[in-house]
């Protein structure tokens, strides 16, 4: 989980990297002209709001529009699956020198193969003579 971490954290910085290094490098005015008509035909074309910074602008919105979809989508997704977790189940041990099971109560994190926690926080071990039975697993 910390290499996915760190590997996301590497990824922003080089993204964040690229992008300044491109801002730098684009060239910031054009060179002046020398006469008078050219001066005149610049600051015409000084006044026309370029392309470049609209485009710029809804590139900005879609990106956080992007990043607020994904942490919501991430939120909900963690939401869930803790949801899941916690579920409680009824688990019944069948004893072979018993007549009625054993019943605990469950959650769903707990359980492992030949082992789990109770709610109460009771940590028991399946043998391997019982026979576990798992309930409230499909809902």
């Amino acid at each position: 989980m910390l290499s996915k971490f760190l590997l996301t954290l590497a990824v922003i910085i080089a993204a964040f990297l690229v992008l300044r290094q491109r801002k730098l490098s684009t060239p910031a005015t054009a060179a002046k002209p020398r006469s008078g008509v050219d001066t005149d035909k610049a600051s015409k074309a000084s006044n026309i709001v370029p392309k470049d910074d609209s485009l710029s602008s809804d590139m900005r919105t879609a990106a956080y529009m992007f990043l607020v979809l994904m942490v919501g989508l991430g939120a909900s997704l963690y939401y869930f699956r803790w949801q899941d977790d916690h579920h409680i189940l009824t688990i019944s041990l069948h004893r072979d020198n018993q007549s009625a099971p054993v019943i605990y109560q469950v959650y769903k994190f707990q359980l492992q193969d030949r082992s789990f926690v109770t709610i109460d926080g009771t940590v028991v071990n399946v043998a391997s003579s019982e026979r576990m039975e798992v309930s409230g697993l499909t809902d």
